[in-house]
């Protein structure tokens, strides 16, 4: 997974009456639609989803050839101030009357290539013919030097209807823009995280390659409570597919997914359903100084509810090299990348990472045996994309294969189904050994908090029990007590692994009392590094 300027994009992407698409417009006859009244579209053509994945199934099987690019080195000079005057004039919004209004973005710095729009209507699609007086291109623009042809659109915006406010006053709710990520707002009304269509061996030794959906259509909600429809071409030099989404407005925002992909050639690690976060540091480690908030992440864990139905939460790390963990699995019940922790004290940041999304995946059908796989990735700076969830099957898939696949992606404030077990809240790393005594070398202290579940109902004076395990190194000093901030069901458990050399240690633990468990494991990958 390349590392990018993450900063810069999200201001991008998330740049209030600077960079928000605003419009107006609608799937009207071409003959009675003008540039200057409205949007042009271009002849009707048949279109069904069954076509769509009919064409990617036979440009799969051609060689790949990249979409357009406007003029590289003009693009190149649109930076985030630049394409912040790139404002979408409103009188030109795809089904501004509707429920859900649908504006486009320019292409840019960071997604410089062109991406085609349709609008579809009773089987029948008409292409958004691109015209440069629907953006804010002032003469003194860089965009200004582009030419007309190839289109300029890069991706796409959803909005909540004006009932709810000015467009240009309202986020928009759902974004596709860059290669084939899209994000969706939680139920605090903050973006965070993104998905993407697929993932070829993120984190691997050579570069990662990233496909685009070059192609979108349409197909409007007929009213508020119905799905806004989207279908997209994904091609790439190794795979090609065809998506269908249908994105529901609701407290946040859900997304039924259905793909059919075609890989051109075998693919190392294919990443389907993939989600992609950045993790700089939090309370479990961080290097003295190197910041002054106490955390800065936009997920802090993976969740996963195996086939089996057992509920895991791995920590995420900032490792000192790339790690890529598989957690082997056969049809899942889920998984996500969360943000649990809730407390602003905890960032003391205006960017609102207290309030980021949790993004967690629902397969759809038998996904068969294979592994959620973590991509961990160093960073020294929050401007960077470093994590990555998603489901690999088991079986690799070459060119000539074709996979089916069909998830719902939930973006919301927790997981949507968080189970009755008490959940880690929090890890924390430090020296070993007892305070005021000498600290032993080579031995680092682990205090683990579970909150809630079971937890709250044990009797007085009971504790639970630590059950841990580790693949090298011993325990010592382990023990279980009550978090003292007479929060009802707050446990800890506290234990010293003593182990040697630097390779990573995984570890595993969860709290019971007898044979019931009280909470979900927590599975923890542990990088030896010298103690203070």
């Amino acid at each position: 997974m390349a590392a990018f300027d993450r900063r810069s994009l999200l201001q991008l992407l998330l740049a209030a009456g600077t960079a928000r698409l605003i419009g107006t417009g609608g799937a009207a006859d071409a003959a009675a639609i003008g540039a200057a009244t409205g949007l042009e579209f271009g002849p009707p053509e048949a279109f069904s989803y069954d076509w769509l994945k009919q064409h990617a199934r036979a440009i799969a099987a051609r060689p790949y050839e990249p979409p357009p690019r406007p003029d590289p080195a003009t693009v190149s000079r649109i930076d985030y101030d630049a394409h912040g005057k790139l404002r979408f004039r409103k009188e030109f919004a795809l089904y501004r009357d509707g429920a859900y209004p649908v504006t486009f973005q320019h292409v840019g710095m960071y997604f410089p290539k062109t991406v085609r729009m349709h609008a579809v209507e009773d089987g029948s699609a008409r292409e958004v013919v691109y015209d440069p007086g629907y953006f804010t291109i002032g003469p003194e623009h860089v965009a200004a030097g582009l030419p007309h042809q190839p289109s300029a659109f890069a991706g796409f915006w959803v909005h909540d209807p004006a009932s709810k406010g000015p467009l240009d006053k309202v986020e928009p709710w759902a974004t596709f823009l860059g290669a084939s990520y899209f994000r969706g707002v939680g139920e605090l009304g903050q973006v965070g995280l993104s998905a993407r269509g697929i993932a070829l061996a993120p984190g691997g030794p050579g570069p990662e390659e990233f496909p685009d959906f070059v192609a979108y259509w349409f197909e409007p909600a007929g009213d508020a409570d119905q799905p806004v429809t989207v279908y997209a071409l994904l091609d790439g030099p190794s795979v090609a597919g065809a998506y269908r989404f249908l994105l529901r407005r609701t407290s946040g925002v859900v997304m039924d997914i259905e793909a059919a992909i075609h890989p051109r050639r075998t693919v190392e690690r294919l990443g389907l359903a993939p989600l992609t976060s950045m993790y700089w540091f939090s309370e479990t480690a961080k290097p003295t100084m190197v910041d002054w908030r106490p955390e800065v992440h936009d997920s802090d864990g993976l969740a996963m509810w195996t086939g089996a139905g057992e509920r895991i939460w791995r920590p995420l790390n900032n490792p000192p090299r790339i790690s890529i963990s598989s957690f082997l699995d056969d049809n899942p019940r889920g998984f996500g990348l969360s943000q649990r922790d809730r407390n602003f004290d905890h960032y003391l940041d205006g960017v609102k990472y207290e309030k980021r999304p949790t993004a967690w995946v629902e397969p759809r059908g038998d996904w068969g045996p294979g592994a959620v796989q973590l991509v961990e990735i160093p960073t020294d700076d929050e401007i960077h994309d470093n994590i990555c969830a998603m489901w690999v099957p088991q079986t690799p898939h070459g060119a000539g294969s074709h996979i089916e696949l069909a998830y719902r992606l939930h973006w919301l404030a927790d997981e949507p189904y968080p189970g009755e077990l008490g959940r880690c809240v929090a890890t924390r790393l430090g020296n070993g050994g007892q305070p005021g005594q000498p600290r032993p070398q080579g031995v680092r202290k682990f205090m683990v908090e579970f909150l809630g579940g079971p937890l709250a109902q044990l009797p007085h004076g009971r504790l639970p029990e630590a059950d841990l395990s580790a693949s090298r190194g011993s325990f010592s000093y382990v023990f279980t007590e009550a978090v003292p901030d007479d929060v009802p069901g707050h446990w800890r458990a506290q234990f010293d692994l003593t182990v040697e050399g630097s390779e990573p240690v995984d570890l595993r633990c969860y709290l019971r009392d007898g044979d019931t468990v009280l909470t979900e494991t927590w599975l923890y990958q542990y990088h030896p590094a010298p103690l203070a």
